[in-house]
């Protein structure tokens, strides 16, 4: 049987991501709870979706009038009248132009919600809505307690396209207009009139969920009679500000202001972002986003790359951004995914990713680019030696030693192995012309031009010939020598002097999973070499085809595009150029990297790329880095920045973990990271961490210990539980907990980052620690993780003292 040591006790009085809406918990049996969370949070969702229905009733209506009017202007056909016939063309070309807009923007059209306060003058604009910015004189009054009490005087939805009801009452305000802009601009230290704002996560003409920030947490907000509802990280803050006592006050007034000043830090640099776990860098960068946008939207839109470190955390990402009203504004992508037409989940062990992360692979690929030249043809031929023309009716040849001069001079410089195939092809003629002696033969210079460009033209025109500059420099692709390089005597020559032999081996065996055409699963750290070889091998040259509008024929003008426009138009470009392993959008205007502290100098390099020209927010932790070489991940960092500017800003208060876990995860601190100070808890639950203990040895036990304490997380708490283990457990752990349903989330060690759950399982933090020599860290980011509960399950090389807590967490 295990062992338990449950110190803990009493109510958690604390408010948690996606409580009520006061943000206390309801008293009573686990499963009133949770009914009771379940419900606001479903009757939120059943209102927004409502609301949508009756805004796609009414697009519905509008589409049919201007099919009508499309209808009714064919019919004016009849009329022979020039004045009628121009007035029909006018008409078709509005009905049109409406009619095409309404069937584009219908699918997923609403995003948002902002619940406002009564304005200074009452007047409303021709949208109808309230114009005032800043709230009336009146409209926060005491509520005789100590507090304050608001009533909610208008409520907007924000949406791809203005809505008007048949009486002219706004449905949905264009993101666009004055009206929407509080939805961007207002931040919790400069509110205006906005109480709530709110996150509308759609699909198609469904709402999937709703997510709230509370501007004003101090309030007593009062909606249609009732209190204001909050769903999501509001709840938290809607606790914390309506907590009596100044010192709490002080914390709200403290979190408000750290965030505020990051997300309207000027743009035209670099900031940096600083702060421990529950901090909130994630939504604070987001936000950031959102901001710049709104600022500055004809530099930023189409042009906003947010990069994470994991699929889950993106997953959370798009839930929390505000969505902008306009496809393709923010990119948000994964390290695994930042490549066209790579999609990578796999983890590499950590002595694997160690290799494939360090910025020693730049020249082994530089190496491999050029050495795949020799790889056999994919059809399973050999690679050329000899190469034989006929030219002015005399066989002319090129040996192997010949072959590999002109290969040595063709590659002397640096250009990309691809783009140099059209130096190649001019080298072997220049070599070929020589070993001919046709040029000996000509004193006249003008005749011995004339000879060398019928000798060209007549050798190029062979189909041998086209055939072995076919084998002999064949277009590489960036997948092909990754998988070249799974062969360990190769990839030996190399890596010469530059890996050591057992490190050759682990990576010659980590790529053995790939085809010889590079087709395959694919890891994280995989992606950054794809990236990297694809800016070594280039793209083959191509024609370049100008496609021409008829119009611009007709007036002489070219069409003035923004980026947007020339973002939208890339991937017809890339379907025409037939290259999907090229990811062209290199260009962005802003990057946003989140937990920054994860990326490997090679995955530097490739987010890099993508920001030679933008402004950067870049968020992170060091405290909570996976990566095991800090100093070799800075250089590669401050090379990707550049010589930008830089401002630097620290988030210092923890309002997701309460005291309690917080207390614990600091000794983990204080093992890896001697001497730095872990953000302050807003909050205190009374609930310590439960510790227990797996009696038997081996998995099988561990598994039953571990799915028994997570029933009993999901009867303690209404929301998630993340359940967290070694990696190579991954597997393992989701048979543990198969059928306990989707509240119970199994994750490796590395895929915890920027996550939170309701209560958090973390199994054996020795086999966390012993992962990589920066286990530890890893460690600490997994304790981090829970807004109210933690457990920790001890296996057998935890060494637990009585109390069942293990050696690495004990004073």
């Amino acid at each position: 049987m295990p062992r338990t040591a449950d110190t803990g006790g009493g109510d958690d009085r604390g408010g948690h991501r996606g409580e009520s809406r006061n943000g206390n918990r309801d008293e009573g049996r686990p499963g009133d709870r949770a009914e009771a969370h379940d419900g606001v949070r479903e009757r939120e969702t059943e209102g927004e979706q409502e609301h949508l229905d009756r805004v796609y009733r009414r697009l519905a209506e509008k589409i049919h009038e201007a099919e009508f009017l499309m209808a009714d202007a064919a019919r004016r056909a009849q009329v022979g009248t020039p004045g009628a016939l121009a007035e029909r063309d006018a008409q078709v070309f509005r009905a049109g132009v409406h009619l095409n807009r309404l069937n584009s923007e219908f699918e997923d059209f609403l995003f948002g919600r902002i619940d406002l306060l009564p304005g200074k003058d009452g007047k409303r604009g021709p949208d109808g809505a309230y114009t005032s910015v800043e709230p009336a004189d009146d409209a926060v009054r005491p509520d005789g307690a100590g507090g304050a009490v608001a009533d909610i005087a208008e409520t907007l939805h924000i949406g791809r396209l203005g809505v008007l009801d048949a009486d002219y009452t706004p449905l949905v305000i264009d993101w666009r207009a004055p009206a929407a802009a509080p939805f961007y601009r207002a931040t919790p230290v400069a509110p205006g009139r906005v109480v709530r704002r709110r996150v509308i996560r759609s699909r198609g003409r469904r709402v999937l969920g709703v997510e709230d920030d509370l501007l004003r947490p101090e309030l007593t907000a009062r909606l249609d009679g009732g209190e204001l509802a909050v769903v999501g990280d509001g709840a938290l803050m809607a606790a914390l500000g309506r907590t009596r006592g100044h010192a709490m006050r002080d914390i709200v007034a403290s979190i408000q202001a750290e965030q505020d000043e990051v997300i309207r830090a000027p743009a035209a640099s670099v900031t940096e972002v600083e702060g421990g776990p529950g901090t909130g860098k994630t939504a604070v960068a987001l936000h950031r986003a959102a901001y710049l946008l709104y600022q500055d939207r004809r530099r930023y839109a189409g042009g906003i790359l947010v990069v994470s470190p994991t699929p889950l955390l993106v997953s959370y990402t798009e839930g929390v951004l505000p969505s902008l009203g306009e496809e393709g504004q923010v990119v948000i992508r994964a390290l695994g995914s930042l490549v066209e037409g790579a999609e990578a989940e796999l983890h590499d062990e950590p002595s694997v990713a160690r290799i494939k992360g360090s910025a020693r692979m730049v020249k082994v690929l530089r190496k491999a680019a050029r050495g795949a030249l020799e790889l056999p043809p994919p059809d399973g031929g050999e690679v050329p030696r000899q190469l034989r023309v006929v030219a002015f009716g005399r066989r002319v040849e090129l040996d192997a030693d010949g072959l590999r001069a002109v290969r040595e001079r063709a590659l002397g410089g640096t250009a990309p192995v691809n783009l140099l195939r059209p130096r190649a092809r001019r080298l072997l003629l220049d070599a070929l012309w020589e070993r001919s002696g046709a040029g000996r033969r000509y004193t006249d210079p003008e005749l011995a031009a004339e000879a060398r460009q019928a000798f060209d033209e007549d050798v190029s025109t062979e189909p041998d010939f086209a055939a072995f500059l076919d084998a002999w420099w064949p277009e590489l692709t960036p997948r092909r020598v990754l998988a070249a390089m799974a062969d360990e005597r190769r990839l030996g020559r190399w890596a010469r002097r530059v890996l050591q032999s057992r490190e050759v081996r682990r990576l010659a065996r980590s790529l053995s999973r790939l085809d010889a055409d590079g087709s395959g699963p694919l890891s994280v750290h995989d992606v950054a070499l794809l990236d990297e070889l694809r800016v070594l091998l280039g793209a083959p040259a191509r024609p370049r085809v100008r496609e021409v509008d008829p119009l611009d024929q007709l007036t002489g003008l070219e069409e003035l595009t923004t980026h947007a426009d020339r973002i939208a138009a890339r991937p017809a470009r890339r379907e025409r150029a037939g290259d999907a392993g090229q990811d062209e959008r290199t260009d962005y205007a802003h990057i946003i990297v989140d937990e920054a502290q994860d990326l490997t100098p090679m995955q530097w390099r490739m987010v890099g790329r993508r920001g030679r020209q933008a402004t950067w927010t870049v968020v992170g932790d060091p405290a909570q880095s996976s990566w095991t070489d800090p100093e070799e991940a800075a250089a590669a960092r401050d090379e990707a920045l550049g010589t930008r500017p830089r401002r630097r800003f620290e988030l210092t208060v923890n309002y997701r973990n309460p005291a309690e876990i917080a207390e614990l995860s600091a000794r983990v601190l204080a093992l890896t990271m001697m001497g730095v100070r872990p953000p302050t808890a807003v909050r205190s639950t009374g609930l310590v961490p439960r510790f227990v203990v797996a009696g038997g040895e081996g998995g099988d036990d561990l598994g039953r210990v571990a799915r028994a304490e997570a029933e009993r997380l999901l009867a303690e708490v209404d929301g998630t539980v993340g359940v967290v283990v070694a990696m190579e457990r991954r597997e393992e752990a989701r048979s543990w907990l198969a059928g306990l349903g989707d509240r119970v989330v199994p994750l490796g060690s590395l895929e915890a980052k920027g996550l939170e759950y309701d209560a958090t399982l973390v199994v054996s933090p020795a086999e966390i620690a012993d992962e990589s020599p920066a286990g530890l860290r890893v460690l600490y980011v997994a304790l981090t993780r829970a807004t109210q509960r933690l457990t920790v399950l001890s296996g057998e090389k935890d060494l637990p003292d009585g109390e069942g807590v293990p050696d690495l967490l004990r004073e």
